[in-house]
């Protein structure tokens, strides 16, 4: 199934349980609806002996107690079929697992692999806003728990359902009277397990949204554990850590507590109504009601009632965070700011004209402060347009729209003359490539980081850029050369190694376009001088977007357009603006 196709069908099926997490999981599995009835089938024979012993032990009491020959051999023919039924349930077990196994684990992995369809969809604004720490734990674990939940619901709960119906019927067909019993008593402990439900429930769900902040946060304090031990703050650190864990170490003791008097409180119950049972089949024994074996199989069918609810109310906990879980994983796959490029018009090729037309632009958490107004620039195909000024004037906005992570609130950004809200961004994006001022490293070689996401690449390609890159030295001192591994973000690298690495993933795909955002920043003077070379090489002919700091590295781009107060202050050569001693000037005499 395509990972879109898979995104759609789950939460479509989101859709339908209209925030009923139950209906979800109806939703869910409806498409895998006979292999849970052969299963049910399966499991109903291969359990049959657990609710067939009572009788048969009753039957043999019975009749060994009246002693007629005809009792002899009805004695060998129910020991005889009780043998066969536990024979068969070493088949019927696999058979059962087989068929409920498939279902809940194609389910898990078509719910996975929704979530990160949903994930790869996610407009950059809403993954700015969102901690990746609880993407992960809606990825991870979340999906285990409905993993779990449905583990419990086609093995126990399907078992207690079944129970409950043989358990009444066998009563009910037996004695009226034991069945009244029982359906004065069954109501006490569907009443107790009612009264704690809804609380469970809460507490659940706190300790959930406590445990994706503590994951937030941990996974936040990893990457951060430079920095602290920079500026000694380890101690400050773990006190803010500490907080933390004492709020999830408070949940979660609020959650045990109340789970251990909900189950303390249930088996009282239980005990109290199991021990009524006995006294009250004995009385009708005494009284010649019921035959004396009938006192063992209505105290097995009581005991195996109870022991269900107790049991059902044991899962109730794990019930309850399944169900919070799924309702967590629903929060995602609904969620709405998503990236739409369906009916759009699809880029197949793109020359890398740009027109920026009273483009405006705000972020939604300060919509008061437009950090573009009234923006107009229009680069032709083919052109190096270097984008300076101080920070938060707006050049990394000015990247983003082109990008197309961010999209104009007002105004118009034409590409080819096509806007930008009417272009397929995912195959328009296939023909830039962004450098960005942090390179990304991931754990793999460098042959690997180099062409992600590429296939058929050739080696004189890849000699290529690994040369205009230069990464040669680097490559020949390390063992394995490109196969070289790399640690997590290549801490065993230097920054300038790091960056030039990120360049040689952009140049490999041969873009139209290029965004450069302060791509030299991390490498010292003189690899500096040599990657500025090869780069204004590499962007002869392609449209280029830089925007350096550094306003010696692009003396040789066509143009230079200061952006200050969310426009366009002054643009032209570098010579014309110097000249001008405008706005640029003035930066280059800070500089100087």
């Amino acid at each position: 199934m395509d990972i879109n196709e898979s995104e759609k069908q789950y939460e479509g099926y989101f859709k339908a349980g209209k925030n009923n997490a139950f209906k979800t999981l109806c939703a869910i599995y409806k498409g895998s609806s006979m292999k849970i009835v052969l299963s049910s089938i399966c499991f109903a024979i291969k359990h049959s002996p657990v609710w067939l012993l009572p009788i048969i032990t009753a039957n043999l009491i019975n009749f060994a107690a009246s002693s007629t020959p005809q009792d002899k051999t009805k004695i060998i023919f129910n020991a005889v079929a009780f043998g066969v039924l536990l024979i068969i349930n070493v088949p019927l077990n696999y058979l059962h697992v087989h068929f409920y196994s498939s279902a809940i684990r194609n389910a898990e992995a078509g719910l996975r692999l929704a979530l990160v369809s949903k994930i790869q969809q996610l407009s950059i604004r809403y993954h700015k806003s969102t901690e990746n720490g609880r993407l992960q734990a809606k990825l991870m674990r979340d999906v285990e728990q409905f993993q779990m939940l449905s583990e419990q619901l086609f093995v126990n709960l399907l078992m207690f359902v079944l129970t409950i119906i043989v358990t009444i019927s066998v009563t009910l067909s037996k004695s009226l009277i034991v069945f009244g019993f029982f359906l004065i008593s069954i109501p006490v402990a569907v009443v107790v397990t009612l009264l704690f439900r809804k609380k469970i429930r809460l507490k659940n769900k706190l300790f959930r949204s406590e445990m994706e902040t503590a994951g937030a946060k941990m996974i936040e304090m990893v990457e951060l554990v430079p920095v602290s031990r920079a500026h000694s703050l380890e101690n400050w650190e773990l006190g803010r850590m500490e907080k933390q864990i004492n709020n999830v170490k408070k949940k979660g003791y609020s959650l045990d507590t109340f789970q251990a008097l909900f189950g303390s409180v249930s088996w009282l119950t239980f005990q109290l109504l199991q021990l009524s049972c006995l006294v009250f089949t004995a009385f009708l024994a005494f009284k010649k009601k019921i035959p004396v074996g009938d006192v063992v199989l209505y105290q097995s069918y009581f005991s195996a009632i109870v022991g269900n609810i107790t049991a059902l109310i044991t899962l109730m906990p794990i019930i309850s965070k399944g169900m919070e879980s799924l309702s967590s994983i629903g929060e995602l796959l609904l969620e709405n700011d998503v990236e739409n490029n369906e009916g759009k018009y699809k880029m197949k090729e793109l020359r890398g004209e740009y027109s920026f037309e009273n483009v405006c632009f705000h972020y939604d958490d300060d919509k008061q402060k437009d950090v573009l107004k009234g923006f107009n620039l229009n680069v032709p195909a083919g052109e190096t347009i270097a984008l300076v000024g101080e920070s938060g004037a707006g050049k990394s906005t000015i990247l983003n729209l082109v990008i197309g992570f961010d999209l104009p609130v007002s105004g118009v950004l034409k590409i080819d003359g096509h806007n930008i809200n009417d272009i397929d961004l995912r195959t328009y994006r296939s023909h830039i490539a962004v450098v960005p001022q942090n390179p990304i490293i991931f754990n793999g070689t460098i042959r690997e980081n180099i062409t992600y996401g590429l296939a058929n690449i050739s080696q004189e390609e890849i000699d290529k850029v690994v040369k205009a890159s230069l990464l040669e030295d680097l490559i020949s001192e390390l063992d394995g050369g490109l196969e070289a591994k790399l640690t997590e973000h290549g801490s065993n690298l230097s920054g300038g190694q790091r960056q030039r690495i990120s360049i040689a993933r952009a140049l490999i795909r041969n873009p139209q376009v290029i965004v450069l955002d302060e791509a030299t920043s991390a490498l010292d003077s003189v690899s500096e001088k040599k990657i500025k070379t090869a780069l204004d090489n590499l962007t002869k002919d392609r449209t280029t977007f830089v925007v350096a700091h550094r306003l010696s590295t692009i003396q040789n781009a066509d143009r230079i357009a200061v952006i200050k107060d969310g426009g366009c202050a002054e643009i032209g050569t570098y010579d014309e603006l110097m000249a001008k001693k405008g706005e640029f000037y003035q930066f280059k005499k800070l500089q100087a």
